[in-house]
């Protein structure tokens, strides 16, 4: 299996003082990932979780939607010249009667840890029709529930403190407790780790749920959230414009900037419920 973290002597400097010291680094390899051992695509991500990616990755592209999709998940033997396996090469078996991915979706297109599925030709083809939709979803959360997830989320990592280069997604329940969490050198593939692990506990669609990020918040990333039927997507950074566009199509709602008791609700509002300030500053007025 590919190790999280890989060390490395550094020169550091401090104040201009040199010294030499280990340090360790967030482990960044590629994998492929095969459906019925035909391949379907890269993606440069951090070993672990990798059964997780995978699901989830075909989630986000409208091939799965329930664990009963899925077949099964394996390590591909002989990756290697010499049949070795390098743990880098996975395939997934759909169960009977799931359509294989669309032909257009069996292109060798690269995908980056930094910016997703930079293969994908027009915003067209990257609106993928979800099985279920967001918009009726009931979830109601308070400010000072929202400002908790961060730190929640930061607290739970555990490769982030030895390396400080990792991002993470969390999902969390109505009542702010941590359902998953994986880290990743990419955003979206932390993402597509989390809804993976959600798919293959039989947690889709993932009503009442929230799921939070530790950076900012793209269209992909709401992509994958409307994908796996999650109502709420918080970052502690910025969204993007078709972010916003898109989670008020799909009827998610957007938090970006959440920093401490701070936040930008950019998208269906009435789930935050604000009724305990608005009492606080009758009360103080």
């Amino acid at each position: 299996m590919g190790r999280v973290t890989v060390p490395r002597r550094i020169l550091r400097l401090r104040q201009g003082t040199p010294s030499h010291r280990p340090d360790a680094l967030a482990a960044e390899e590629p994998m492929e990932i095969r459906v019925g051992g035909r391949p379907l695509t890269v993606t440069m991500r951090t070993p672990g979780s990798d059964f997780d990616l995978a699901a989830g990755f075909l989630v986000s592209e409208g091939v799965l939607h329930a664990a009963d999709h899925l077949a099964g998940i394996r390590y591909c033997a002989g990756a290697t010249a010499d049949g070795g396996n390098t743990y880098n090469v996975v395939d997934v078996v759909l169960a009977a009667g799931v359509p294989a991915p669309d032909a257009s979706l069996e292109r060798n297109f690269y995908t980056t840890s930094s910016c997703g599925l930079c293969g994908k030709a027009s915003l067209d083809a990257v609106r993928t029709t979800a099985p279920w939709s967001v918009a009726e979803d009931g979830l109601r959360v308070t400010p000072e529930l929202l400002s908790a997830l961060p730190d929640r989320l930061r607290a739970a990592q555990k490769v982030f403190d030895s390396t400080g280069g990792l991002h993470a997604a969390g999902l969390f329940d109505a009542e702010g407790r941590l359902l998953c969490l994986r880290e990743d050198v990419g955003r979206h593939n932390a993402v597509d780790k989390v809804v993976g692990h959600a798919l293959r506990e039989g947690l889709l669609p993932a009503r009442g749920t929230v799921l939070m990020v530790s950076g900012r918040a793209s269209f992909e990333l709401v992509q994958k959230a409307v994908m796996a039927g999650i109502p709420m997507l918080a970052a502690v950074s910025a969204p993007s414009s078709l972010a916003a566009d898109l989670a008020e199509e799909s009827g998610l709602t957007l938090v970006g900037f959440l920093r401490g008791d701070s936040m930008n609700v950019y998208t269906r509002t009435d789930r935050i419920d604000t009724a305990r300030e608005e009492v606080a500053r009758e009360e103080n007025a």
